[in-house]
C-alpha cells in the first residue's frame, strides 16, 4: 500500500485495464474529481501512491489524488503532510517512544527522520518503493516490507507505530494489532493514532484516485479512540493511555511484561 524506479514514473497500463468510471457523489454533489464517465486507468495501489508521492516530492504541479470510500465519500490524500517534517504533536507522540522504534507504515519517513536527528535508531516497514526509497533520504531505516511478513529483529522493538491513520492497515485492526504485539518486547508499547472518541470502527473497501488513474479497492479501517481498548485487549494489549493533542487522538497500549 518492484523495482524501485518503476514506482517512480507513471504507470502505462494495458488497454484492456482501462475503466468506465460512473460519476460518485459525496453528501449529494459530484467529487471534485470526478467527471461523468471519465475514463480512469487502473494502477495497482502501491504504484498509484508512489507515483503520486514522487510527483509532490519533485515540486511539480499540485498533486490531486483521494481516498474514496465505497460508499462514495472521500477525502483529499494529505500528501504534503506525509512529505513535510513533523509537527508540535508528532513529536509529543514520539517522545513517549522509547527506542529502537518499528515504524509499521512508514511512508516517506517523516516520524523515523525525527528520531534519527535525535539519536534515536528506528527502522520503517512501507509496500511502497518509492515511499522507502523517500525515507531513505531523508537519513531513515526503512524496508519494502509487510508487518504480516518476516520483520527483523521480531520481538525485540520498545515501541511500533501505527500514526497518520495506520491502524487501517489491512482492514483488520485486531489482527493487525495483535501482529504489532508479537513484534515488540515484553513491557513495550505501540503508540495508536485513533478517531475521536465518538468515531465508530467500521471496516472499509477504498481505492485511491486521480483524475486519470484508480487503484483497485482494498481493505481499511477506522478506529474511535472509544474503540480501542477493547480491540487492544483482544490483541493481548493493555490500554494505558489515551490522550488528545490538536484535535488528533491517540492511545498507549503496553504489552505485559
Amino acid at each position: 500500500m518492484r523495482a524501485r524506479e518503476a514506482a517512480a514514473r507513471r504507470f502505462t497500463a494495458p488497454a484492456d485495464t482501462t475503466t468506465a468510471v460512473p460519476d460518485t457523489t459525496v453528501g449529494g454533489h459530484p467529487a471534485e474529481a470526478d467527471p461523468p464517465r471519465r475514463l480512469h486507468r487502473l494502477e495497482p495501489a502501491e504504484l498509484l501512491y508512489g507515483r503520486l508521492l514522487a510527483s509532490a516530492a519533485a515540486g511539480g504541479e499540485p498533486v490531486a489524488a483521494r481516498f474514496r470510500i465505497a460508499d462514495g465519500r472521500s477525502q483529499k490524500l494529505p500528501l504534503g503532510k506525509w512529505l513535510a517534517p513533523v509537527d508540535a504533536v508528532d513529536r509529543a507522540v514520539l517522545a513517549h517512544a522509547a527506542p529502537p522504534v518499528l515504524d509499521i507504515g512508514c511512508g516517506p519517513g517523516r516520524h523515523l527522520a525525527a528520531l534519527a536527528v535525535a539519536g534515536q535508531q528506528g527502522l520503517g516497514l512501507d509496500l511502497s518503493p518509492v515511499a522507502v526509497r523517500l525515507a531513505r533520504a531523508r537519513g531513515a531505516e526503512a524496508i519494502l516490507r509487510s508487518v504480516f511478513a518476516d520483520v527483523p529483529r521480531a520481538g525485540t522493538w520498545r515501541s511500533a507505530l501505527l500514526l497518520d491513520g495506520n491502524i487501517g492497515i489491512g482492514g483488520a485492526p485486531e489482527a493487525l494489532l495483535a501482529r504489532a504485539c508479537a513484534l515488540i518486547a515484553p513491557g513495550g508499547a505501540v503508540l495508536v493514532e485513533t478517531g475521536p472518541p465518538e468515531a465508530p470502527t467500521r471496516r472499509l473497501r477504498v481505492r485511491l484516485e486521480t483524475r486519470s488513474a484508480i487503484s483497485p479497492w482494498f481493505g481499511w479501517a477506522t478506529v474511535g479512540a472509544d474503540g480501542i481498548a477493547g480491540l487492544a485487549r483482544a490483541a493481548g494489549l493493555e490500554p494505558c493511555a489515551t490522550f488528545e493533542a490538536r484535535g488528533r487522538w491517540f492511545a498507549r497500549l503496553e504489552r505485559a511484561r
